[in-house]
């Protein structure tokens, strides 16, 4: 080979400096490429107590994991010579559209993850034409979600509470302030052991201990973002302190039953949704009930551990009430790619909780909006490598469940 001596003008051809980024919150997003870097971002700016409560699920977190892992062992079967130049990623839901087939799940204590909390979480779902959910245990009001997110779809997730006027005084207010779709929650006879928390000693509010005083010289940011800003506002409760596992048993109640969803069924004028379904049986009586639809969920593993994978029953849901009643399904997505598998396997429709908190606790609004345009960057680039232009054209062709825990046989 032939060598020369290097050429200045080609040597400047391939130097390309990127002007640099002085915004530092908006430096940190833009190098987020994944839903995990947007984890790793929140795990560095937030005291662990708060990023704990949000990252970590019952005793020993089996069910989540399993529940990631579940995603993690798909195997995609793509079509190909199909144009996918332009890909349609919208549906509609619960009787309204969507723009993408996902969208935000109910999360509780939100604001102590950041301090703009449901408001930038309500707001990044309008600007992206998704729904938002409110939590029963969310940190702002019926009223204040509204206002972040006028004119876009915002569901209200319901517990029924012990004091059953709390509970049917919410659904009241949330009809009044037109949210469309009301969940209700049906997992949580009573907290879950979230060994975390307690470990921890995490409060609402949360309390200045020896521990937390060192957290906060290494965090002082959320700190000063938490004592300079409004006082947690719950969306139901008037009793706000206690441990975490305290403030839930106050919410739940292990007595109610299938009256208590007919009287709030009687009670909402929208669609009724049941979240925390388990099994076939209880799907096809409440598809029976004519209930609008159900969530296939086992509360992000934060409550029974070793309770069923949400993905792994969904083909077995699908084939018994799927032509009866609309089904969605939360629990351990964590990319676009596990949302397309879901839709593919007969969800109609995907809920995403800590993926949304991660991109809270990075950076603010900004930082919700950062996770809502990976994951939709993700479904629309799965979609289309599958060769797939519409949600529609997704079948459990596409999509093997591969599976690493198959039961014994019973003899």
């Amino acid at each position: 080979m032939k060598r020369q001596v290097p050429n200045v003008r080609e040597i400047l051809e391939l130097v390309s400096f990127k002007k640099p980024e002085l915004n530092g919150r908006k430096r940190r997003l833009e190098s987020a490429l994944t839903i995990e870097d947007l984890r790793a971002i929140a795990k560095r700016r937030t005291p662990k107590a708060a990023f704990d409560y949000t990252d970590g699920s019952a005793e020993g977190e089996i069910s989540l994991a399993r529940a990631r892992q579940a995603f993690a062992d798909v195997e995609f079967h793509p079509s190909i010579l199909r144009d996918v130049s332009k890909v349609d990623t919208s549906t509609t839901i619960f009787g309204g559209p969507s723009s993408l087939p996902f969208g935000i799940a109910p999360t509780g204590f939100t604001r102590l993850m950041q301090t703009e909390g449901e408001t930038a979480g309500a707001g990044a779902a309008g600007a992206a034409g998704i729904p938002f959910t409110l939590s029963t245990l969310g940190t702002t009001s019926i009223e204040h979600v509204k206002a972040a997110n006028p004119t876009g779809r915002n569901w209200f997730q319901l517990y029924v509470m012990r004091q059953r006027d709390i509970s049917y005084g919410l659904v009241e207010r949330a009809a009044a302030a037109g949210f469309d779709t009301l969940m209700f929650t049906v997992d949580t006879p009573i907290a879950g052991a979230r060994l975390r928390d307690k470990r921890n000693g995490f409060s609402i509010p949360p309390q200045l201990t020896a521990s937390t005083v060192l957290d906060t010289l290494a965090r002082p940011w959320w700190w000063f973002d938490f004592l300079t800003t409004t006082k947690l506002e719950f969306a139901s409760l008037t009793e706000t302190g206690g441990t975490v596992g305290e403030l839930l048993d106050y919410a739940m109640d292990p007595s109610i039953d299938y009256d208590d969803l007919a009287e709030i069924r009687a009670l909402w004028p929208g669609k009724l949704v049941v979240k925390g379904v388990q099994n076939v049986a209880d799907s096809r009586r409440l598809a029976d009930l004519g209930v609008d639809g159900i969530v296939l969920s086992n509360h992000g593993g934060r409550q029974l551990d070793r309770a069923p994978i949400p993905f792994h029953l969904l083909p077995e849901v699908v084939r018994e009430v799927g032509r009866d009643t609309e089904i969605a399904i939360d629990t351990g997505i964590m990319n676009g790619a596990d949302v397309v598998a879901s839709i593919a396997m007969g969800a109609r429709f995907t809920l995403v909780g800590r993926a949304y908190l991660y991109g809270l606790m990075a950076g603010g609004r900004q930082g919700v909006d950062r996770a809502i345009a990976i994951l939709a960057d993700q479904v629309v680039r799965t979609m289309k490598l599958l060769e797939v232009a519409s949600l529609e054209e997704l079948t459990p062709a596409h999509v093997t469940q591969l599976e690493r825990l198959v039961p014994r046989a019973r003899g």
